[in-house]
Parts: C-alpha cells; structure tokens; sequence
C-alpha cells in the first residue's frame, strides 16, 4: 500500500528534508510530513465514506492531503483545474457519486472558479487545527512504523489508490481507477532502469491530476525518498529553471510544450545537474531533442504511456536509446501489435494497435462497465493507439487510431503528416493537422499553424516526403493552439473551431 511505504520511509529517514515547496517557501522533513498527514487523516475520517476530490496545485498542501485521504479510507478523485475548473469538478462530482472536494481559496482566485457545494478549503483546515490535534498525531508519529500502520487504514493492494480523468481531448473524459498494485508495479519498473537513489532530485511541476506527474513525481519520489521540489505552475518556465540551478535537481519530466519553455527560458547552468530528463504525452520534434543537446548537453529520453497503465508503457533510457522511437517496454508490461482490422499480431515493422498486458493496466473505468469491456479484452489494453515494433524491441508510435483518417480509401496519419510539416516551420512555431468534413472525399485536411508561411514552398516540400494525398488543403494561422493543462495538444477544441472558422 503506497501510504504505508510512506510511513515506512518517514520512519526510516524521519529527519531528511523531503520536500521543499516553492509556493510557501517551506522546507518539510519527513517527520513534519508524517505529523501532518495523522492530524490531516483524523479530519478525513469526519467525512463520508467513498471519494475525496483533491484540486489543489502541486504543493506541500496538495500532497499531504492526497496521503492523508488513503490513510483515512477515502479515495481521491484528482480534478484538472487548468481550464474549466468548476465544470471539471461538478463533472467528477457526478461521475464519481461525491460531494467533497479539498481544495484552496488562492487556487479559486487565481483561476477565478466560483465555490461549488460541497468545497472545503485547506487552508480553513491549517487555520483551525488545536493544539490538542497536534500533539496527538506528534505522539503517534513518535511509535514504531508498525504500530503507526495499524492505526491507518489498511486495505488490499487491489483498493483504488485515485481516481483520475482520461485527458478529454478527443472526447468526454473517462474516470479511470488506478489500485496501489498498477502504481507500485509501474514506479518499481521505473526505478528498476533508471537506478534512482536518495541521492536524487525531483523537480515536481507537472500536475498531480495529470497521472505522468502523479506517478512518477510524486510516489515514485515519496516511497523511494528522494527530495522533492514543487512548483505550482508549471508555466513558469524561469522559475522551474532557477530552481533546478540552485537545488542541484537532477530528473525532470514534461509534455513538450513544457520543455520548449525550459529550452527558451533557461541560462547556460541551468541544468548543470540534471542527469535524467524524460519527455512523454505527446511525440517529441527533433528539434527540441537537438535544441537541449546544443544548449545543455542533456539528451532527452522519449517515452510513452496512457493514464489506464499508470502510466509508463515503455521509455528510452540513457544506455537503450533510439531517438524516434518511445523507447522499449518497461519490465513487467508486454506489448501486443494487432492489424487494426483482423486483429492478426503484426510483424516486426509493421504497424498495427497497440495493447498492453501487466500489472500497470487499470482495475477499469469507475462505474462504466461498458467502456471498460471495449477496452479491456482478455488481459490486453487497447491503446487505441498505432505503432510498430522493430527488430530490436523499440516502439515505434505512430498516433492515435482516431488520429488516421481515410481519404480515398487509404489510411493517413495526421501525426506523420505534423511530423513532416513542424521539420519545415521556425522553431517556436506549433502546428496540428486535423480533418474536416468534405462531401466529395469524406474527408479533407486541415493545418493549423502559428506562424505565416509560404504555402506554395511548404507544400513543395511536404510533397518530398508525403503522397499527394496527404498534403493539407488549407492552411489556417492562429496566434496559438488551445492545450490541457498536462501541456497536450487539445485536438478535439482545435478540430472544433477549425470547423466553426472553416463553415
């Protein structure tokens, strides 16, 4: 069970600094951690039974609480409050039958989100917490990690450990149950390659209702004991530098969109101690991979993961690494490429859906049997992704099966389509192709970019490297593409308006 493995780490290295905050600019030992997530657990248990919403940024308060809901017997529902909070928590509330949600009073006021029934502020809960809760949760601190676990909850290992949403940029968000067995097998895998030590690092700036950031730099970090830097906002790009620089962090993770800030942002040593740097959720560009060699001599390592395998399915590492690829399957995860229409494995090379099997692969979808049978089939994940695996056991990702559109009877990929055309655009430049409805073809296809370009010579180019039928018919310029707020590309608001523009 995660919450004891933190107990057992709080217990073993109680006086290590563990995490220092750089929202409060307060430094917490494991003790301190530990003290306060017992006073944080007993005020739990005063709530319902079932689930918690925890919408709080990454912060010491954010943590405690999601360790503290575990430990009170509740299940916390992450929610993404990076666009359309408010939405985004009545939708938990509703999918996932709640009312609590622990959240913040500065959060709401930055982001402008209204108060919603059922809200409790954490720092109402700090405010008005009495000496008498202190020292009781001080003196149980104080027993032995046996006896300190048998005064939590204790559970099985197959319990849900979160709750938390599919991404909803191709269509409504699913809720999907992670059991302290999928996240204990996955960061085990991780640290099985990577040869993590306390002597680590962690920048913590990607959201914790994101699962990348939730595993990996949460979890991994708090069970394992590795110091923890957070920063709230992972769009402040110059702080994350900064705090790299004068905290000697030396793993880092992100969206791409996340490490092109860092690259823009950063100064010369910046990232001086950075020994792993790990890029996922969306294809890297090559020319972010070589823009990060140049300036700091760091290689960026590609991997891929879905939030129903918690995430990580297989990732580069520095002694394994082909760019291009998202790396080979982590220990304990099989993958299967089936053709898309029998269902026939596929050879080395060829494409196909990727399914995945292991201990990684979520219980199911919270109270959608349906959506879990379709994705869930004798063991195997469909991804619902495409991909091959070469000769050598690397993955090769080739997008979304949604992101393939058939035009005059072939299959085309959207995302080789991007893939050419961002190899052509400046290197602050983002684009996305995406398809609209055409009477005559069923479907046309679109590039919306961010950056005025020469049509004509863009196209010429494309034309070297993509069949005929393959190269956009319109190109749109917009000053920005809508992302989540994990950093993704939002395919399904850009498909939205390009046909609001386009009709």
């Amino acid at each position: 069970m995660l919450h004891k493995q933190f107990i057992d780490r709080a217990k073993q290295s109680g006086s290590t600094p563990a995490l220092h905050d750089f929202t409060t600019e307060r430094v917490l030992t494991r003790s301190e951690m530990l003290i306060a997530t017992l006073i944080l657990t007993r005020r739990f248990r005063r709530m319902s039974h079932g689930c918690i919403g925890v919408m709080i940024p990454v912060t010491a308060g954010c943590i405690l609480t999601k360790i503290a809901i575990l430990m009170s017997g509740r299940t916390p529902v992450m929610i993404n409050y990076s666009t359309g909070a408010g939405h985004n928590a009545r939708y938990a509330q509703r999918t996932c039958a709640f009312k609590t949600i622990i959240t913040s009073r500065a959060l709401l006021a930055k982001i402008q989100c209204p108060e919603i029934e059922g809200m409790v502020y954490i720092e109402d809960i700090f405010a008005t917490l009495s000496k008498r809760e202190k020292i009781t949760a001080a003196l149980i601190a104080a027993l032995p990690a046996s006896l300190i676990k048998k005064m939590v909850y204790g559970g099985d290992p197959d319990d849900t450990a979160v709750i938390l949403f599919t991404s909803g940029s191709e269509k409504d968000p699913k809720a999907v149950q992670l059991s302290h067995r999928n996240i204990e097998s996955n960061i085990a895998s991780m640290i099985s390659i990577f040869t993590f030590s306390p002597d680590d690092v962690f920048m913590c700036s990607l959201p914790y209702f994101h699962v990348y950031g939730l595993t990996v730099t949460f979890w991994l970090p708090l069970t394992y004991g590795m110091k923890m830097l957070t920063v709230a906002d992972p769009l402040d790009f110059a702080k994350v530098c900064t705090v790299m620089r004068d905290h000697n962090a030396t793993f880092l993770i992100g969206t791409p969109s996340f490490f092109w800030g860092y690259l823009r942002k950063s100064k010369e040593n910046d990232f001086k101690t950075l020994r792993i740097a790990i890029v996922g959720a969306d294809k890297c560009p090559d020319s972010l991979r070589n823009g990060w060699k140049e300036k700091h001599n760091v290689t960026l390592l590609e991997g891929y993961g879905a939030t129903e395998c918690s995430p990580v399915i297989s990732t580069n590492t520095l002694e394994y690494n082909r760019p291009g690829s998202v790396g080979k399957p982590i220990p304990g995860i099989e993958i299967r490429i089936e053709h898309y229409k029998t269902g026939v494995e596929c050879q080395a090379g060829e494409d196909g859906r990727i399914l995945v099997r292991g201990n990684s692969v979520m219980k199911g979808y919270f109270n959608n049997f349906e959506q879990t049978s379709l994705h869930i089939r004798n063991g195997w994940y469909d991804t619902g992704d495409m991909g091959n695996i070469d000769a050598d056991g690397y993955l090769w990702h080739i997008g979304r099966l949604k992101r393939f559109v058939k035009i005059g009877g072939e299959m085309i990929s959207l995302v080789k389509i991007e893939s050419v055309l961002e190899n052509l655009l400046p290197e602050d430049a983002d684009c996305c192709v995406v398809e609209t409805p055409d009477p005559r073809k069923g479907a046309k296809i679109v590039a919306v970019v961010t950056t005025k370009i020469d049509e004509k010579a863009t196209l010429k180019a494309m034309a070297k490297e993509l069949p005929k039928i393959a190269l956009p018919k319109i190109f749109l310029v917009w000053e920005s593409l809508p992302k989540m707020g994990s950093g993704k590309i939002d395919f399904r608001k850009i498909t939205e308006m390009t046909q609001e523009e386009l009709h």
